[in-house]
């Protein structure tokens, strides 16, 4: 075996340019997997780590037809308070608004929740106050900025007490929030931002109602996200005549579920056209095998006559077949390793993790070895066959 494997390595390298060229194939398909593969796994893994973090035990309840009989912010504060899986609720509106200070104005996306918004979506205060229920009964002109926008608007991130206008309204700042840099943030919360409590958005902006059409839930401490949807999809269905299509409750959990299964899909499907490509490339490995056993027919002849057996034959061309094959996958591992670096380095400013997934490294090397034994197999097969007088006769 070891003498067959040698073998095959001075073949390869005494036809150096016509081994590069067969073994292209098989180099363009490991990359094809390898680096496709990567791109779709450190794309989704990611975009799933930025649902992560906007909370996993976050659930978003949307109202789609409310019976005559609409949800109301009385209705949210009477649920918390009789259902004891829901620790909190916050009603969920946005607006677009211009805004400012001075004479500067630009275009803000102004946010209307209550108080449990701050416990449910994780926010982290900076300095000052989050939003109070007292707010929220007053509909009271105060908001609250997160870092960029406060620096961006006012100057300077330490502004509370500062005014800035909303819809042509002056807004005192109460509260200052963290600027989150994940890709969810950068992905959902881009511009200039602003929370109000949610009764004072409804006089700004024309087009969010009294009634409440989508809300957040947080389940309390010692219960289950599937408890806190349980109690809440009876409420829904008793308020809304037992029509579960009146309503759509979904978690974070399930998107991150969805995330998985394109993922799972994707990843098939890239799989499965990397492979089309290595067929090809097997391909091309078993026609200059038949060339190189054509080439080669006096050697086996001479081989024959002084002892060789039929399998050392068909090992000896089945080998350097398998290592074609090998040092293809080996040069396009390493090809897809540097691509995928020059690609890290290149998104280097966003959160994408680009690694070399071990998983597909080994069904690359497993595949291109079934992929030199099938098609290597027929021309070991062939020069195998040959009888020594005529492989002398044709070498003559």
């Amino acid at each position: 075996m070891i003498l067959s494997f040698k073998m095959a390595l001075r073949s390869i390298g005494a036809n150096k340019l016509r081994a590069a060229l067969t073994m292209l194939g098989i180099i363009i398909g490991v990359m094809a997997l390898v680096v496709l593969v990567s791109l779709v796994s450190g794309a989704t893994g990611t975009i799933g780590e930025a649902i992560a973090g906007l909370g996993s035990n976050l659930l978003t309840v949307t109202v789609t037809d409310d019976k005559g009989s609409p949800v109301r912010l009385s209705d949210l504060k009477s649920w918390v308070d009789s259902e004891p899986a829901v620790a909190a609720i916050s009603p969920y509106a946005s607006a677009t608004l211009t805004g400012g200070r001075g004479t500067e104005s630009d275009s803000f996306t102004v946010y209307g929740v209550t108080p449990d918004y701050y416990e449910i979506s994780s926010q982290q205060l900076v300095i000052g106050r989050y939003l109070k229920n007292t707010d929220v009964d007053n509909a009271s002109r105060v908001c609250v900025l997160d870092e960029n926008t406060a620096t961006e608007v006012i100057g300077y991130a330490d502004c509370v007490g500062q005014e800035i206008r909303l819809g042509g309204v002056p807004y005192t700042v109460v509260g200052i929030i963290e600027t989150e840099e994940t890709l969810a943030a950068r992905l959902l919360m881009t511009g200039l931002n602003a929370y109000v409590p949610y009764s004072a958005l409804i006089r700004l902006s024309e087009d969010v109602g009294t009634n409440v059409t989508t809300f957040y839930i947080g389940p309390s401490e010692g219960y289950a996200v599937l408890d806190a949807e349980e109690a809440m999809k009876a409420r829904l269905l008793e308020r809304f005549r037992e029509d579960e299509n009146a309503f759509r409750i979904s978690s974070q959990n399930l998107i991150e579920e969805a995330m998985n299964n394109v993922n799972s899909v994707l990843t098939i499907l890239l799989g499965g056209i990397a492979a089309i490509s290595l067929i090809v490339g097997g391909i091309g490995i078993m026609n200059i095998m038949l060339v190189t056993v054509t080439e080669r027919t006096r050697e086996i002849g001479i081989r024959k006559a002084i002892g060789a057996s039929r399998g050392n034959i068909l090992v000896q061309f089945l080998m350097e077949a398998v290592v074609l094959c090998m040092l293809g996958c080996a040069l396009g591992i390493f090809t897809s390793w540097a691509i995928l670096r020059v690609i890290s380095v290149i998104i280097a400013s966003t959160e994408m993790k680009l690694p070399l997934r071990t998983d597909v490294v080994l069904l690359s090397v497993a595949f291109c070895f079934l992929i030199g034994v099938i098609f290597g197999l027929y021309p070991a097969n062939k020069a195998a066959k040959m009888k020594p007088i005529d492989a002398l006769h044709y070498g003559g």
